[in-house]
């Protein structure tokens, strides 16, 4: 036995439906419904910083030619980008903040009960 399993394996038509009724518990929905209230706003907010940069960039030449606070050989369009790299560096810490107090300790509980089941 192995990762701690108290019970000995399931065969693969045992182990599927240990994995299809977990699916169905409370406990999952909630884990799935929290990475999805959190996934999609967090998606569709780097999608819309993404695309603002590019269409800037395709529609406001000007703007993003303008010298960035009058500073010579940096434009507005370079700092604008850079913040891009720090804007997902920024949303990757709280995500991964997020699985950590949130996710992990339900997905934990779980692969607990699958394990035990032996299914995993």
């Amino acid at each position: 036995m192995s990762q701690g399993r108290i019970a000995d394996p399931l065969d693969p038509t045992e182990s599927r439906q240990a994995f299809v009724s977990v699916a169905e518990t409370p406990q999952y929905l909630k884990l799935r419904s929290s990475f999805r209230n959190f996934a999609f706003p967090m998606t569709l907010a780097g999608l819309v910083s993404y695309f603002t940069f590019v269409l800037l960039s395709v529609f406001a030449e000007d703007f993003m030619a303008q010298p960035f606070l009058g500073m010579a050989g940096l434009n507005t369009g370079l700092m604008i980008g850079f913040l891009q790299f720090a804007i997902v560096w920024i949303w990757t810490a709280i995500y991964v903040n997020y699985a950590n107090t949130r996710l992990d300790p339900i997905s934990a509980e779980i692969k607990d009960e699958l394990v035990a089941k032996g299914a995993v």
